[in-house]
């Protein structure tokens, strides 16, 4: 995976988990992890404050255990 396939993924959805990306790209979220701070560091993610539902209203995850991470127009 490379951060323009990244980069598309999250313009693609409003707000994505960590653990979502992970699933999708099949990667370890560490990894992901850094690759969504390089994008923070540009001001293009944004990380969002804990507790954040994810949006998908499934409800099975404790939103305070989470990494919510949107795309900045």
């Amino acid at each position: 995976m490379i951060l323009s396939e990244l980069r598309t993924y999250l313009q693609s959805h409003s707000k994505v988990a960590l653990r979502d990306i992970a699933l999708h790209f099949n990667a370890d979220p560490d990894a992901i992890r850094g690759m969504l701070q390089r994008w923070q560091s540009k001001g293009k993610v944004e990380k969002l404050p804990a507790g954040t539902a994810c949006g998908g209203g499934c409800c099975q995850c404790d939103p305070a255990t989470l990494e919510i991470y949107a795309w900045r127009s």
